[in-house]
C-alpha cells in the first residue's frame, strides 16, 4: 500500500519480500517409509535372487495353492487334457500293434476266432474318445475292451490309477484355494487409526477390532509387535527388529470373546517400547505397530489370521473411541458407521516415563479439563438463557395481546392511582 502511494519505491518492497521468503525455513516432508504390513494385512515384501527354484517343486501342492487363480485353472485344464492325450496315444499304439487298424481284419471269418483289443477303435480320434470314457468313467457303450490283449488290461489299470491321483490333487487344490483362511479374515476389521489416551490412570495405546459375520472366531487372541530399525551397541544394523508388547487383558490365557467390537488396550509401562515417546516425539518416530489377530473359524475349524499395522501418522494422541454398542428393544445393536470415530479427551502430552516420575501432571491435566468443561457448560447455559430471554422479548413485541394490562387501585382517601403489574 505504501508502494502505491510512492512513499517507498516498489523495487525496494519487492526485494524485501523476496528476502523475507528466503529467510523463512522451508518445511520439507520427510520421505514416507515403506510399511512392513499394509492396512489390508498383506506383507510388503519382495523376494529377489532366489537361485534354488526347485525347492518350490518339492512342495508341489502348496505351490499350486499359492498360485493365482488363472494359473491354477490353466494347470487344472492342461493336466486332464494331457493325461487324456497320453493314454489315447497308448491305446492307439496297442490297437496298431494288435492289428486293429488293418482293414482286412474286418473281413476275417468267425472260424479264426479273432477279436480286437478294443472294439470300434479305428483311428486316433476314436482312441482319444475311449481314453476320455475310461478316465472319466462315462462309458457310452460303443467301445469296450476284450480279453484278447493283456497289455490293454495293464493300460486300463494304469490310466485308472493316474486319473484318480490327478482328480485328488486338482480337486483338493481347488478346494483349498476356495477355503483359504485369509478369506475369512476379510470380514475381520480394524479401526483405521489408533489412539493414545489415559485409562485407569495410565497412558494406553488402543485400537478397535470387530467381526462382521455372525459365526464367531473361537479362541481368538491378539498380538502386537513393534517393528523398527535399530542399531546394536556393537554397530550391527537390524533393519526389521520385532519387539512383542503385552496386551492388557484380564484373562490370563489372552483369549478374547469377539462377539462384538472390542477396544484392545496396551498399557504403556516400562516394558513398552512407547515408554519414552511423548506427543511431540511421536510424529518423528520411525516405527510401525503390527497387530495380529488369530483364531479358529467356527464353521470350518480352520485357523485364520488377520493383520494390520499403524504408523506414527495413524496414531491420534489424546483421543478416545466413541461407543457403538447400544441396547435396543432387548437386543444389543452395533452401529458400524461409527466404528472408527474418535473424540478428543484430556491427556497429558508428556511421555509415560515423565508421567510416572511426576504423577501431578495427570492431576493437573484432569483439573484443567474439568475446569474447561465447567466453563463450557456455563457458557452454554448462559447462551441458552440469553436466547430464551431474547425470544420471549421478541414474542412480546410482535404479539401485543401478551402485554400486561394496567390496573387501577383506589386508596382509602378516594384518590385513584394507576400502576402496572
Amino acid at each position: 500500500m505504501l508502494a502505491r502511494k510512492s512513499i517507498i519505491p516498489e523495487e525496494y518492497v519487492l526485494a524485501r519480500i523476496a528476502a523475507e521468503n528466503l529467510r523463512k525455513p522451508r518445511i520439507r516432508d520427510r520421505p514416507r517409509k515403506a510399511r512392513f504390513i499394509a492396512k489390508n494385512g498383506a506383507c510388503n515384501l519382495a523376494h529377489k535372487n532366489i537361485r534354488e527354484q526347485g525347492r518350490f517343486l518339492q512342495d508341489i501342492f502348496t505351490t499350486l495353492v499359492d498360485l493365482k487363480w488363472r494359473h491354477t485353472l490353466v494347470i487344472f485344464t492342461m493336466s486332464f487334457l494331457c493325461s487324456w492325450l497320453l493314454f489315447a496315444m497308448m491305446w492307439w499304439l496297442v490297437a496298431f500293434a494288435h492289428g486293429d487298424m488293418d482293414p482286412s481284419t474286418e473281413n476275417t471269418t468267425n472260424s479264426t476266432k479273432w477279436a480286437p483289443c478294443v472294439t470300434c477303435v479305428r483311428s486316433f480320434t476314436s482312441a482319444f474318445l475311449f481314453s476320455i470314457e475310461v478316465q472319466v468313467t462315462i462309458g457310452f457303450g460303443g467301445r469296450m475292451m476284450t480279453e484278447e490283449c493283456p497289455l490293454a488290461i495293464t493300460v486300463l489299470i494304469l490310466q485308472n490309477i493316474v486319473g484318480l491321483i490327478i482328480n485328488a490333487v486338482m480337486l483338493g487344490c481347488i478346494f483349498m484355494k476356495t477355503a483359504q483362511a485369509h478369506r475369512r479374515a476379510e470380514t475381520l476389521i480394524f479401526s483405521r487409526q489408533a489412539v493414545i489416551a489415559v485409562r485407569n490412570g495410565k497412558l494406553c495405546f488402543m485400537f478397535r477390532v470387530g467381526d462382521l459375520r455372525k459365526s464367531m472366531i473361537i479362541s481368538a487372541s491378539v498380538r502386537i509387535q513393534v517393528v523398527r530399525k535399530t542399531t546394536t551397541p556393537e554397530g550391527e544394523v537390524i533393519p526389521i527388529h520385532q519387539v512383542d508388547i503385552p496386551v492388557d487383558n484380564p484373562i490370563e490365557s489372552n483369549n478374547i470373546f469377539l462377539v462384538a467390537p472390542l477396544i484392545i488396550c496396551h498399557v504403556i509401562d516400562k516394558r513398552s517400547p512407547l515408554y519414552d515417546i511423548s506427543a511431540a516425539d511421536l510424529a518423528l518416530q520411525d516405527l510401525e505397530l503390527i497387530v495380529i489377530l488369530e483364531g479358529v473359524v467356527e464353521t470350518t475349524g480352520i485357523t485364520t489370521q488377520a493383520r494390520t499395522s499403524y504408523i506414527a501418522e495413524e496414531i491420534l494422541w489424546g483421543h478416545r473411541f466413541v461407543p457403538i454398542v447400544t441396547e435396543e428393544e432387548g437386543v444389543y445393536a452395533v452401529d458400524y458407521s461409527k466404528f472408527g470415530n474418535t473424540v478428543k479427551v484430556a491427556a497429558p502430552r508428556c511421555s509415560a516415563r515423565e508421567l510416572d516420575e511426576k504423577p501431578s501432571i495427570l492431576i493437573q491435566t484432569l483439573q484443567k479439563s474439568e475446569l474447561s468443561h465447567q466453563n463450557s457448560l456455563r457458557k452454554r447455559n448462559s447462551m441458552r438463557r440469553n436466547n430464551s430471554i431474547r425470544r420471549s422479548n421478541s414474542m412480546r413485541r410482535t404479539n401485543p395481546s401478551l402485554m400486561v394490562p394496567k390496573v387501577q387501585f383506589i386508596t382509602p382517601e378516594g384518590s385513584q392511582s394507576a400502576s402496572e403489574t
